[in-house]
């Protein structure tokens, strides 16, 4: 367990041993919450990129989405 002072604007430095072990990076989104009166805070996982898709796929993508839009109304 470690300690950190809060600063004036609510900024905290998350020890250098926390960010090398969970790949926080300069930039890292964070979420944040409280549970409990506990502050808890983790990594958002990048996203991954997909593969590209065609028309025809894009086409029947769209399709299935208004179908399920419609459905859940």
């Amino acid at each position: 367990m470690s300690h950190v002072r809060v600063k004036r604007k609510g900024q905290v430095t998350i020890p250098q041993e926390l960010r090398s072990k969970l790949g926080i990076e300069e930039g890292a989104l964070l979420e944040i919450g409280e549970e409990g009166g506990v502050i808890l805070l983790r990594p958002v996982p990048k996203l991954n990129g997909g593969r590209a898709i065609g028309e025809k796929e894009y086409s029947q993508v769209i399709k299935e989405l208004d179908q399920m839009r419609r459905d859940w109304r």
